[in-house]
């Protein structure tokens, strides 16, 4: 297999690998705990290998699983003492212990692969170079089948437990009612970010690795609304991220991982300003469309008080309205238009009056009910 196709492949495992319990990180409100298990969990990896001397061993995913899950523990132990605010929680565990590895790593493991170099940033393109021989057969890369697994266990995980983890996410309260464990799946979930992100180290290192589970996640919240979309476009969001950030680093010549978590920024940028719902373009929208609705009603409550005499009828004259209402001209010919737009308002020659569907408007606006169907009928 050619040597580009290899760390493709592997750029894309690791990313949908890492995007999966992303997802949930992230409805949860919890996306700063893959931070801190990304780094706390290097203790654990390095405790593994001491007892192995085998950076390839299973026992290193296990350790790090249990580094991961004692990192959430030691967490909200801290948030439940009411000492100690969740935020300051994460900021101080996770250092401690990220410290504590980089010093085990630098004291006792200073001249072999474990440097801190590998940890924090990673190497794609050394991949194709570590691979898998059984019996004479080349398999492939190891790390393609580490994330592989890897993947799968996510996978898995999800079907078993995808009506215990959607509920546990959406209502924890409800779950427990319901007689499930939240705490139970709560530490599976925190579990299986922990083999993730050690299983990503050789990939994307342990800072990247926190780009790639939680941006596409991001992305794919902005763009749907359901769970089980949200969780398959996050996927085909991290996906798009390595193919695009490895032509873009074959391009440029530059870091694979820093690539992928570039496009990532990229792409959560795109959903944050064109997103359909969430958007930053669509807010504006809505509210632009609200300042106008605002903006008709005061005009059709100025026109029901002032087009009953002829005295006041010089109020509701178009040229004379900005004086009377405070606005700008240009504000006044946006208003006016949209209302004739809808059918509210109606004129003759200069003067402005309100039809009888803007008079029921103006009626209902006055007396602080809410807009009726007609708002929408006319548009």
């Amino acid at each position: 297999m050619n040597p580009e196709l290899q760390i493709m492949l592997i750029a894309v495992v690791t990313a949908v690998a890492a995007a999966l319990p992303g997802t949930y990180l992230v409805l949860r409100r919890t996306a700063l705990v893959s931070d801190a298990i990304s780094h706390a969990i290097l203790p654990g990896i390095v405790v593994a290998f001491f007892l192995t001397h085998d950076l390839n061993s299973p026992l290193l995913l296990v350790s790090a699983a249990v580094t991961g899950v004692l990192t959430v523990f030691l967490i909200e132990s801290l948030i439940r003492s009411r000492l100690v605010p969740e935020d300051a929680s994460i900021g101080l565990v996770f250092p401690a212990l990220f410290s504590i590895g980089v010093i085990l790593i630098s004291r006792y493991a200073g001249d072999v692969h474990l440097d801190t170099d590998s940890v924090l940033l990673g190497e794609l393109a050394l991949a194709p170079f570590d691979q898998v021989i059984i019996g004479g057969v080349n398999l492939g890369p190891r790390a393609l089948w580490t994330m592989g697994v890897i993947l799968l266990l996510n996978l898995l995980l999800i079907g078993l437990a995808w009506k215990e983890l959607k509920l546990a996410t959406v209502d924890p309260g409800l779950a427990a009612l319901l007689g499930f464990s939240p705490v139970a799946i709560h530490y599976s979930l925190m579990a299986m970010v922990s083999i993730t992100a050690v299983g990503a180290f050789d990939a994307v290192g342990s800072i990247l690795v926190v780009a790639l589970m939680i941006a596409p996640p991001a992305t794919a919240y902005l763009v749907v609304d359901r769970f089980a979309p949200m969780l398959w476009v996050g996927a085909a969001v991290a996906a798009a991220s390595a193919i695009l950030g490895f032509g873009l680093a074959l391009a440029l010549d530059v870091s694979i991982a820093g690539s992928m978590a570039t496009v990532c920024g990229v792409l959560f940028a795109v959903a944050l300003l064109l997103a359909p719902n969430r958007g930053l373009v669509a807010q504006a929208r809505r509210r632009s469309s609200q300042r106008l609705d605002l903006g008709v009603r005061m005009l059709l409550v100025h026109l029901l008080h002032h087009q009953e005499t002829e005295s006041e009828a010089e109020e509701c004259r178009v040229p004379s309205l900005h004086r009377h209402l405070q606005w700008s001209e240009a504000r006044v010919r946006q208003v006016v238009r949209e209302a004739e737009g809808r059918d509210l308002v109606a004129r003759a020659d200069d003067l402005l009056y309100a039809t009888a569907d803007g008079r029921q408007l103006a009626e209902i606006a006055v007396v602080g009910e809410s807009m009726p169907d007609i708002v929408n009928r006319n548009r």
